[in-house]
């Protein structure tokens, strides 16, 4: 008889570290990491100002399970569009509409993964949610290159042109994206009879 009670306060507990975790990225998100406190985040969550410190013994540990949340979420959708691709336009064009939609439509989500991505450079125990996500996007970027070096500037430009996005009064298009993820990952056409692929 027992059972049922206790996977109810089970799950209504893994609800409510839920909320707190969606509690603590809006706070990173208006008030960056210093903003985050027990307190603010119980307060944000709607709940007893207990109730962080009943789930999360520290901010540590409060900021480590939104960071492996944010991250965990975002490379689950890079590793969808990956398998979706195959090496052809539409997977381009997937990629760089979502990029587009998360800079206009969630630039306060965004933001906090920003935020929470330089702590993790600051700490190093909290960095293997960020690896995760790299490792995604470079799964992404093997449907279009063997190359080692053209993998690793796609990682790095996802990351930047979705940071640089938040800073510009006009957030990137789709289109612009694209643009730049075909020039990263896109061989040109050698022309034949050019003195480039004639050395090649």
């Amino acid at each position: 008889m027992s059972e049922p009670i206790t996977d109810g306060r089970r799950a209504k507990g893994e609800r409510r570290k839920q909320e707190l975790i969606e509690a603590t990225l809006r706070v990173v998100a208006r008030e960056g990491v210093a903003g985050v406190s027990h307190r603010t985040v119980a307060r944000e969550a709607d709940m007893p100002a207990t109730a962080a410190a009943y789930y999360f013994q520290g901010i540590d540990d409060l900021l480590t399970a939104a960071l492996t949340r944010s991250m965990d979420d975002d490379a689950e959708r890079m590793r969808l569009l990956a398998a979706d691709a195959d090496g052809g336009a539409d997977g381009l064009r997937a990629l760089a509409e979502r990029m587009a939609e998360v800079v206009v439509a969630e630039p306060g989500a965004l933001l906090a993964e920003y935020e929470l991505y330089l702590l993790a450079a600051r700490e190093p125990r909290l960095r293997p949610a960020t690896h995760r996500w790299m490792d995604a996007v470079a799964d992404f970027a093997r449907r279009y290159t063997d190359d080692a070096v053209r993998i690793q500037i796609l990682v790095g430009v996802v990351d930047g042109m979705l940071l640089q996005g938040l800073l510009h009064d006009r957030p990137p298009s789709a289109d612009d994206f694209e643009a730049v993820l075909r020039t990263v990952l896109v061989e040109p056409a050698r022309t034949p009879g050019s003195a480039k692929a004639d050395a090649l």
